[in-house]
Parts: C-alpha cells; sequence; structure tokens
C-alpha cells in the first residue's frame, strides 16, 4: 500500500485539470446585506483555489500536488505543478483569500472541512520545502492564512461543548486529525494541545460505538473510526488501547466491508468511494497506533486493504463527480503522514 510513480503521476494528470476547470462550480457564498452581483465572479473571489467544483476540494487537490510533488520529484508533472503554485501560491492571490475570510461572508465559511484543508496543504508545503527550496515561497506565501485559520479553529474548538459526529464535512474528528498535523509540522504547540483536549472532551467517554448506523447515504467519513483516529493521537498507546477496547467490544462489524456504490454520478452517493478511502486511512492508522499484539491490529489492516482496492479504481477516470475529489483521498489512503 504506497503511492508508486505510475499512480503518483495519474494523480497529479487528474488535479492539475481539475484546479484548472472553473466550471460545474458550486458556490458558497453568504449574502450579507442584499445582492452582491460580485459573489457569482468566484474566480475572482477565490484566485488561488477555484477549479475542482468547489473550494474545500480545490485546496486538497493543491494537497495531493504538494504530496506527489514531494513523494516523486521527478514525475512528468513536476513542472506543470511547480508552475501553478507559482502562479496560485503567491501573496496576491492568497491575500485575496485572506481578505475574503476575513470579510462577514467568510466568518463559517468553510468551517471546518475546509480550515483543515487548507492547514494540512500549509503542513505538506513545510514537509516540501526540505526537499525543494522554491517550496519556501509557496508556503510561506500560504502561512499567513494558514495562521488565520489556525486561529480561528482553536476558537471553535474551544467553544465546541460536543463534537460534530457527521460523515461529511462537518465532522469534527477529521478536522482535528488534519489540524494535528499542521499543528505539529508547523510547530503551533498551542493548538496542538486544544485540539488534543477537546479529543477527550468530545470521545473520551464513548463506549460501545453504533457501528450498525453506518454508513449513511453521502457519508465520506466514518464517524465512528474518525473518533478512534482522533483519540490515537490524544492519548498514550496504551490507554488508547483501553478505550478502543471499550469503543469497539465487538470489533469492527460492517465498519470493515466496503461499502456499496448505487450511482456514481450522483454527487452525493459518489461520496460513498470516498468512505471507502478515507476508511482505509483511518484502519491503518488506527492498527500502527495499536501494540502490535493487539487483537484489532490484523483485521484494521486487512480491512484498510479492502476498502482501498474498493475505492481506488474510482479516484482516477470517473465520472466528474467523484474525480474532481477522490484522487486526494485515495493518497491519504496511501499513506506518509498525516
Amino acid at each position: 500500500m504506497t503511492l508508486d510513480a505510475t499512480l503518483a503521476s495519474a494523480f497529479a494528470r487528474v488535479a492539475l485539470a481539475n484546479v484548472a476547470r472553473p466550471y460545474p462550480h458550486r458556490l458558497d457564498h453568504l449574502l450579507v446585506a442584499g445582492p452582491e452581483p460580485r459573489a457569482a465572479d468566484h474566480v475572482a473571489l477565490h484566485p488561488a483555489f477555484f477549479g475542482s467544483y468547489d473550494w474545500h476540494s480545490s485546496v486538497h487537490m493543491h494537497w495531493l500536488l504538494a504530496r506527489v510533488l514531494r513523494l516523486h520529484e521527478r514525475v512528468p508533472e513536476a513542472g506543470a505543478i511547480a508552475t501553478l503554485f507559482d502562479a496560485r501560491l503567491t501573496d496576491g492571490p492568497l491575500a485575496t483569500e485572506r481578505s475574503y475570510v476575513a470579510s462577514p461572508a467568510g466568518a463559517t465559511f468553510e468551517r471546518p472541512y475546509g480550515w483543515a484543508w487548507l492547514l494540512e496543504l500549509r503542513a505538506e508545503l513545510e514537509r516540501l520545502r526540505v526537499a525543494r527550496p522554491d517550496a519556501t515561497r509557496w508556503a510561506e506565501a500560504v502561512d499567513p492564512l494558514a495562521r488565520d485559520l489556525a486561529a480561528r479553529l482553536a476558537a471553535f474548538v474551544s467553544a465546541a461543548a460536543y463534537p460534530v459526529r457527521a460523515g461529511t464535512h462537518g465532522s469534527t474528528a477529521f478536522a482535528a486529525i488534519l489540524a494535528i498535523d499542521y499543528a505539529v509540522t508547523c510547530d503551533d504547540a498551542p493548538l496542538a494541545a486544544i485540539l488534543r483536549a477537546a479529543a477527550v472532551r468530545w470521545h473520551g467517554a464513548d463506549r460501545d460505538a453504533p457501528i450498525a448506523y453506518e454508513p449513511s447515504l453521502t457519508d465520506f467519513l466514518s464517524p465512528t473510526l474518525g473518533a478512534a483516529v482522533l483519540m490515537s493521537l490524544a492519548v498514550p498507546t496504551e490507554a488508547f488501547a483501553e478505550w478502543l477496547d471499550a469503543y469497539l467490544p465487538r470489533g469492527l462489524g460492517g465498519i470493515a466491508r466496503p461499502p456499496h456504490v448505487s450511482d456514481r454520478g450522483d454527487p452525493q452517493i459518489a461520496h460513498l468511494d470516498g468512505l471507502a478511502l478515507s476508511r482505509a486511512w483511518m484502519l491503518r492508522r488506527i492498527a500502527v497506533r495499536l501494540p502490535t499484539v493487539h487483537s484489532l491490529v490484523a483485521p484494521c489492516h486487512a480491512a484498510a486493504a479492502a476498502n482501498l482496492d474498493a475505492g481506488l479504481p474510482c479516484s482516477v477516470g470517473g465520472d466528474y463527480a467523484g474525480e474532481h475529489w477522490l484522487a486526494s483521498f485515495a493518497a491519504l489512503a496511501f499513506g506518509d503522514v498525516p
């Protein structure tokens, strides 16, 4: 389960095509004080992250390109990726993005999913700059927006008495997982502490997870597995193993089986291919945080492989409903942090 050069190149081609494609586009914009003709010009509002159908998908396709460039620096698309980053991940476009987030329309824009992916992009650029000097300017250009969103996420999480146990964009567990990676990679210790404390506050008392209720029709995340991964990042290994025994007392159940996808042309039902890929990613992360002798290690690895096998064929070359974002989730499933 590693991202080889051939697949990395295919992922790069998909991402490069998608981030340059302004339509179709799902516009997410709060009209604060009346008609705003500018709201329809999403390319002007979001010059760094237009394309890929919606803002958050564009952000995580940029993350995918950074991941490919780091893992396979000689990929044929490397030049095109650098050219794109030189155009998009620069001070001008990112200042516009930052201004939008600071506006009344941007107060809850993309909370928390898009915020977390922007932080994860910043973390990946931090890793990339070790190998590529030009990545430093991309990372530094993204940094002010990342710091804004990190502060906003810290405030949101601190005020959140309860988690959002969703299988879609509202998931607080998924956002916190990515944000912890940013906090550790980019040395934001206060944010890491806030997120880990929230993990225990939200999920420390969770027991006997209702795995029979998953999945919902439009899930691309597992609420059960998301909480488990987040807890694995918040407590020591032995404490996590003890918590997991109480959380999944009867094992993985149906979560181990890939979901059935009835209509890949439906942008909501197509989420289920992403669920297979995110399950693969989460199951592997749970397994590596457990003691090697734990009874769930082997089942987690087996279920991860089955879910990756099910979701991977849809990540490249399928309907645009899935292709505008699935390759990034496939890259997550292959691993190499987060």
